[in-house]
């Protein structure tokens, strides 16, 4: 019955957070602040509450969410934005522990530097899983959602490796300022090696990836193997997992057959969305263990308490990048590259600002290094204002996740970023016409060199092939040339053409089917074939995306 229960619990879960995509789908709310409010009606309701187990969600979830991320990464972009992404995902995470860790020693009653960096640490790193959502939909320019996963990417290594140096100092009572820097470039270092190692490694499997099936199996360790690599030798597996993602994603190209890059990335999609959605489920769940320990602080020092946790996440973010934006042009040049190379480290402006700093919303990695924290320091004594700290993380996320994940789409609008859309089109054109063009040198090779044996008109045929594929892309590409920067040109042929190819589709699925129906084709036939005409359609650009 236990069984069955459990069983019950997790299907009601993925229910919810069906309902929550759809529901999001249609309002444009994110569903991680539907499923967090979800949660948080669920565990005031009479019940069984499932409690956020810390280690679980460090070595079971957070592996696989940031290896997903990092493969949908660009490693080139993170590479040109560096200096902007390191000043996020590590100074700005160092300057946020240290302003909360002095705020609770100075203003919360009978707090301690150490206890308060420890929830500075916890709460500083952004989860930009609910804004990029977001953003993405409502067409966030590229720079700035480069900036959002880099930052997003990196600045948990940096969280859980200050938040144990800080947690040592309230537990022992001691504390190295050089032992403490020692300690943090260690566990970087030895992550980014960690994850370089893991990444070569699965490098050297590429003669198995032709397989789907064993694709999969190696891409699903592979966050697991890097995150256990690190843990081991006592370096940051968070950045192991990170490195080894975007090395991965960076080569994916390159590994594999295209069936198994199809059937990786349909899983990662999957995992993504059950993970993501019983992680904020599981956020709003834990309301009664945070609250339960308040009793013992007063009104006053609860109130101080969250306004200076609230206050610093909110305030410094912004500040922090008026500031960076406004040093001298020559700090904000690539490293090992040009400085105006796709002018990828230019000045943002004030909209890009806005939208980066209302960017920052907390997530699961937030609660789950809280409840890290040991109940007792090593002389036996409680931690210090251990329930108050769980709190004011609890309302860091809630404010974050919450307000700003809901009101993150219409600031975007109101600001007016968008991306380029021609533009983007534009050079996905320019590079399917390159394509084409390699092809049909290449044909031009195989005609000259006669080692396969292949006849004339097999050559001429698919020469004719791409030369109507090719004929299409520069159509397209005058009729981008001929719009205005902004905005994305209607072919009224082109529409069509899409429609026909997708309605031909369609009267084969329908025709295939008859043929099953009326026992002339079997299941196993159907599926064969049925998938030849799924991957012909996949080919076929959406609106958006031609």
């Amino acid at each position: 019955m236990h069984i069955e229960a459990t069983l019950l619990f997790v299907l009601a879960g993925i229910a919810v957070i069906v309902a929550a995509r759809w529901f999001g789908d249609r309002t444009g709310i994110p569903a991680a602040a539907v499923l967090t409010v979800l949660g948080i009606a669920y565990a005031v309701l009479p019940g069984p509450n499932i409690e956020l187990e810390p280690e679980l969600v460090l070595t079971l979830v957070l592996p696989p969410l940031l290896f997903s991320a990092a493969l949908d990464s660009s490693l080139l972009d993170i590479r040109h934005n560096l200096r902007t992404v390191v000043s996020l995902s590590v100074v700005l995470v160092l300057l946020t522990a240290l302003l909360i860790g002095v705020g609770f020693h100075f203003f919360v009653a009978g707090a301690t530097l150490a206890a308060g960096v420890a929830l500075g640490a916890a709460v500083a790193p952004p989860d930009p899983v609910a804004a990029l959502s977001v953003g993405k939909k409502v067409g966030l320019p590229r720079n700035i959602v480069t900036l959002v996963q880099g930052e997003g990417l990196l600045n948990d290594a940096t969280a859980l490796t200050l938040l144990s140096v800080a947690v040592s100092a309230a537990v022992g009572g001691t504390f190295s300022f050089s032992a403490a820097v020692g300690e943090f470039v260690i566990s970087a270092t030895g992550g980014v090696i960690g994850g370089i190692v893991v990444a070569y490694a699965v490098r050297s499997t590429r003669p198995l990836a032709q397989d789907p099936i064993i694709a999969n199996a190696i891409s699903l360790a592979t966050p697991f193997v890097a995150y256990l690599l690190a843990e081991r030798v006592h370096v940051s597996g968070v950045l192991a997992v990170v490195v080894a993602g975007l090395i991965v994603g960076h080569d994916t190209p390159r590994l594999g057959s295209g069936a198994s890059r199809l059937q990786v990335s349909a899983v990662w999609r999957l995992v993504d969305f059950v993970l993501e959605g019983l992680v904020f489920l599981l956020i709003g769940q834990q309301l009664p263990r945070v609250i339960e320990g308040l009793s013992e602080f007063s009104t006053s020092t609860i109130v101080i308490a969250v306004a200076v946790s609230v206050g610093v996440v909110l305030v410094l973010r912004p500040l922090f990048l008026i500031v960076t934006q406004s040093l001298p042009r020559w700090m904000h040049s690539r490293l090992g590259g040009e400085p105006d190379a796709a002018d990828a480290n230019r000045r943002l402006n004030g909209r890009e600002i806005t939208a980066l700093s209302w960017s920052g919303t907390r997530g699961v990695i937030t609660l789950a290094a809280v409840f890290t924290i040991p109940a007792r320091t090593k002389e036996g004594n409680p931690f210090p204002d251990l329930d108050l700290l769980l709190f004011c993380a609890f309302v860091v996320v809630l404010v974050t996740l919450v307000g700003q994940g809901v009101t993150f789409g219409p600031l975007v609008r109101r600001l007016g970023l968008k991306a380029d859309e021609a533009d983007r089109i534009r050079l996905r054109n320019e590079a399917r016409s390159a394509a084409v063009q390699a092809a049909m040198d290449r044909l031009d090779e195989i005609k000259h060199q006669r080692h396969d044996h292949v006849e004339d008109q097999a050559i001429e045929t698919m020469r004719r092939q791409l030369g109507h594929r090719l004929e299409r892309y520069r159509r397209r590409l005058d009729l981008l040339d001929q719009a205005d920067s902004d905005e994305v040109p209607v072919s009224p042929q082109y529409e069509a053409a899409l429609r026909v190819r997708r309605s031909v589709i369609d009267a084969q699925r329908d025709e295939l089917l008859r043929w099953r129906d009326v026992g002339r084709l079997s299941d196993e036939g159907l599926r064969v074939l049925e998938r030849e005409l799924d991957h012909e359609e996949r080919l076929l650009p959406d609106r958006s995306a031609s």
